[in-house]
């Protein structure tokens, strides 16, 4: 009986010592499987971060978005910093100093790599981009010979305007025998469209003497350019010939032409920015008749920002002085250009 006993005490001892077994090992593998489900989902927060982190971050700020070749320049130049795993805000400044500068300050606050800066007002915004390179961040200006800057991307603005008052010459000696009114839309609140416009109305006087500058007045996009030119022909009926500093006023201009029912053979519109609505004007021989690409369409300007970018924040040496290039746009040419 106590033989038996003792027997059926092992038995149950043998018992609860394998199911404590059991569940240690079961604590264990549980223990284990929750390690490798958290290490797991830690290496994939890394890498999640580290592809996030593996592009450059870029901060821009330009004159005014509503202008078309600028807009389309910025989101070409986003995608390409986007598709290299880099993040980029572009913002419109709306031609005001005072917004560029607190623009610039939160890029600066949001650590970017490299600021983009179209400058409203050079010596406004020199102090804030010497806080920017102080704090390592690379900055391109976009038109202006910026002393704080380590790239400046730059147009000699008199010499396009005599380009853009030249070409107009050319049509009013080929279509108007030297003779006719012109009114010129210009923007002298910024310092470069002031010499692009001084360009115009010199290159005017140089190759048409004889023909007459009626109006002067600043327009930098396609609202300003309509409604100037309204009031233009309001006061001067029979002008003939438009010059612009750039593609906005142009756009605007050829607008109100035809709302006026002005639309004739004779009549021109010249300026820059070779705008997709330029460009399908000068193609529907509208007013458009001419405008100077400068660099190419949008994509093509961001591609070339883009790649100084790439070279910059990699720590590469570059020229500080870089020049861009400018194309003559007809009617013969437009089809190259505007597709």
């Amino acid at each position: 009986m106590k033989e038996t006993f003792k027997k059926t005490i092992m038995m149950l001892l043998i018992l609860v010592l394998g199911v404590t077994m059991t569940v240690g090992c079961s604590k264990k593998e549980e223990k284990k499987d929750e390690e490798v489900i958290a290490q797991k989902e830690d290496d994939t927060q890394k890498n999640e971060d580290n592809e996030e982190d593996s592009g450059m971050v870029v901060g821009m700020t330009v004159q005014d978005l509503s202008n078309q070749i600028w807009s389309s320049s910025c989101e070409a130049l986003k995608g390409l910093v986007e598709a290299d795993g880099g993040k980029m805000t572009y913002l419109d400044c709306a031609n005001n100093a005072s917004k560029q500068i607190e623009q610039i300050e939160n890029f600066i606050a949001n650590d970017v790599d490299a600021i983009v800066v179209h400058p409203v007002d050079v010596n406004a915004v020199e102090q804030v981009l010497s806080e920017a390179r102080e704090a390592g961040i690379k900055v391109y200006s976009w038109d202006e010979n910026l002393e704080n800057a380590d790239i400046v991307w730059l147009i000699d603005n008199y010499e396009l305007g005599k380009i853009i008052g030249q070409e107009a010459a050319r049509w009013i000696n080929d279509v108007h025998n030297g003779e006719c009114e012109v009114a010129v839309l210009d923007y002298p609140q910024i310092p470069v469209l002031l010499e692009r416009g001084n360009g115009i109305v010199d290159a005017i006087k140089e190759y048409a003497p004889k023909a007459k500058i009626v109006a002067k007045t600043s327009a930098i996009n396609p609202t300003e350019g309509m409604a100037k030119m309204e009031t233009i022909f309001q006061a001067n009926p029979e002008v003939q010939v438009v010059c612009c500093i750039g593609g906005g006023g142009a756009v605007g201009a050829n607008e109100a032409i035809k709302a006026a029912g002005k639309l004739t053979d004779k009549i021109g519109v010249f300026a820059a920015d070779a705008t997709e609505q330029e460009m399908e004007a000068i193609k529907n021989n509208e007013a458009n008749r001419m405008s100077v690409l400068i660099t190419g369409n949008g994509e093509a300007i961001a591609n070339e920002i883009y790649g100084w970018l790439e070279k910059l924040v990699a720590g590469e040496d570059v020229e500080k002085e870089v020049y861009r290039n400018t194309i003559i746009v007809t009617a013969e040419n437009v089809d190259d250009y505007c597709k």
